[in-house]
């Protein structure tokens, strides 16, 4: 009997801290199908690499009187998700891109190139 692999599932999140409303969804659909033994993986691009910065998570808030976004990417690092963000390119006459204070919670960098390999090869890809 042979076993079954879980499906992986790459979530792009782009929603960051000028639509707060949006946020929580990423991470709480990550919550869910890790907790259904799916393989996720969350990919911070655009906004929503903001979150990746120290103290920007904490301090947006989905809904009124709710729980910050920090929240949320927890449940889902709790639950197995990983946590990729965009690795940005370095600037004109630059070799490097400048070192980035991140928050724990993020696993690595990922390159334009891994993010289309990624959405190439794994089962679902949802962009939220």
């Amino acid at each position: 009997m042979t076993a079954v692999s879980p499906q992986r599932v790459l979530i792009l999140v782009t929603s960051g801290p000028s639509t707060p409303a949006r946020c929580a969804a990423p991470f709480h659909i990550a919550t869910l199908l890790a907790c259904m033994d799916a393989e996720v993986t969350l990919y911070l691009t655009g906004e929503a690499a903001e979150f990746a910065r120290p103290g920007v998570a904490e301090s947006v808030f989905p809904e009124a009187n709710g729980a910050p976004v920090i929240h949320f990417i927890r449940q889902a690092k709790q639950m197995g998700a990983r946590l990729l963000l965009c690795r940005k390119p370095p600037a004109p006459g630059q070799a490097h891109p400048p070192e980035q204070v991140l928050i724990d919670e993020v696993d690595d960098f990922g390159s334009g190139g891994e993010l289309a390999t990624m959405i190439l090869e794994y089962e679902r890809v949802l962009s939220l």
